[in-house]
């Protein structure tokens, strides 16, 4: 993908706050921080939450108060639509951060073919 910026896709409970689902946890704060850099920065961040209705708008109006702006919620990127001519469901990103993150794997995957050829 050619974007002259890197995309950010950050999950709410658990992620940006602690999980204390319905209610909203404690901030984050160096995730936010680092989020707010990569704005800065000219990157693009999307909120990828499973929170709709009310309770997204509560999502939004708190990272609000924590100065976190998105340039788009549970959905791509207007250029990203544009590059591959259409709104895939799945949210392009080139980075995630989700708490469901499992780290027990080494990536870019390899094969045992490709290891063995080392």
């Amino acid at each position: 993908m050619g974007f002259n910026y890197k995309i950010i896709a950050v999950d709410f409970d658990g992620t940006l706050c602690t999980d204390k689902w319905p209610e909203i946890g404690e901030p984050n704060e160096d995730l936010i921080m680092y989020l707010q850099q990569h704005r800065r920065n000219g990157g693009k961040i999307i909120l990828w939450t499973n929170r709709v209705e009310e309770r997204l708008d509560e999502a939004i109006a708190w990272c609000k108060k924590f100065g976190l702006k998105f340039d788009a919620i549970n959905d791509n990127l207007q250029d990203v639509i544009d590059t591959f001519g259409f709104n895939s469901r799945k949210v392009f990103a080139h980075e995630y951060i989700d708490d469901r993150m499992h780290n027990g794997f080494k990536l870019p995957f390899e094969t045992m073919s490709e290891k063995a050829s080392d």
